[in-house]
């Protein structure tokens, strides 16, 4: 392998890392490695985690009223079936 096969190596190679240098990975990067902090996307993310945090609430408050159906339903076939009313199945 001598030196004439460097040269190409180094014009490709160098121009394909000027070219992802300007794409929006390269800029992504340029960022993450430079630590600056992006304001809109910060606040649009702490936003977002509110929203979720909401949602879960919501979901909690669901996820509590189902079980409490559940327990009424198993007390009233557990009654049922104390009492005689509730037969083997009908299989």
């Amino acid at each position: 392998m001598g030196p004439e096969i460097l040269v190409p190596f180094f014009i490709f190679g160098g121009g394909a890392l000027v070219a992802i240098s300007f794409s929006p990975i390269g800029k992504a990067f340029a960022r993450r490695l430079g630590g600056g902090k992006d304001e809109a996307a910060e606040s649009t993310a702490l936003a977002e985690l509110d929203t979720l945090r909401q949602e879960l609430q919501a979901l909690r408050g669901e996820v509590g009223d189902v079980q409490e159906r559940l327990d009424f339903a198993e007390r009233l076939l557990a009654q049922a079936r104390t009492q005689g009313k509730l037969t083997g199945g009908g299989q």
